[in-house]
């Protein structure tokens, strides 16, 4: 890897560890700089300003978000061809990965952008919905396939079911930082995949 891009991923790292600890607002160029050892020429090199820098922070956590969702379903695809349990499955892995964080989760970009919206421009904000319209989507096309195999035991609202996946990690997250317990956050996620399984298995 050449030194640039070394410098332009550590400036991203650093970035991320900060906005994801204390926000974007709170996040400043110079404490980035200070943290990699960068030169202030060096950080407008890579960015011309923390605009910028949230958009391209924004978008690598988007990628990393897209490869982490894509490996759980091909391999879950490769391991089974009964659509509910492949999202069962995916659920499990997603519980797993959460375990496997050492210590609370470190939040989520996705909700430091939320919660300070006012301060991205509308690039970034459509930016962050596509971002979680695609999670929904995936979800969504899975809970589709599922149905056509297993009628729920009750009525259900596919859109609403694969928001309460989301709504899961999101408030996981939250709760389990709130009260320090990384537990929490992977207990949630299982808890809307025990719900998921008793609306489609059959009585």
């Amino acid at each position: 890897m050449s030194k640039g891009r070394n410098a332009r991923s550590a400036i991203l790292d650093a970035a991320e560890q900060s906005v994801l600890e204390k926000g974007f607002a709170a996040t400043s160029i110079d404490e980035i700089i200070a943290a990699t050892g960068i030169t202030k020429s060096g950080f407008f090199y890579h960015f011309k300003d923390k605009g910028d820098l949230a958009k391209n922070l924004f978008q690598r956590y988007m990628d990393q978000e897209d490869e982490i969702l894509d490996d759980m379903f091909a391999r879950v695809e490769a391991s089974t061809k009964d659509p509910l349990e492949q999202l069962l499955m995916v659920l499990d892995l997603l519980c797993d990965i959460l375990r496997d964080i050492p210590g609370l989760h470190p939040g989520c970009m996705v909700a430091s952008y939320c919660y300070q919206h006012q301060l991205f421009n509308e690039d970034i904000k459509k930016l962050n919905a596509y971002n979680v319209m695609r999670w929904r989507t995936l979800y969504r096309q899975q809970l589709d396939k599922v149905v056509e195999a297993y009628p729920p035991q009750e009525p259900v609202d596919l859109d609403m079911l694969a928001d309460q996946v989301l709504s899961s990690v999101e408030g996981g997250i939250i709760l389990s930082r709130t009260l320090e317990n990384p537990e929490l956050l992977p207990q949630q996620v299982q808890l809307c995949r025990d719900y998921i399984r008793r609306i489609f298995t059959p009585v």
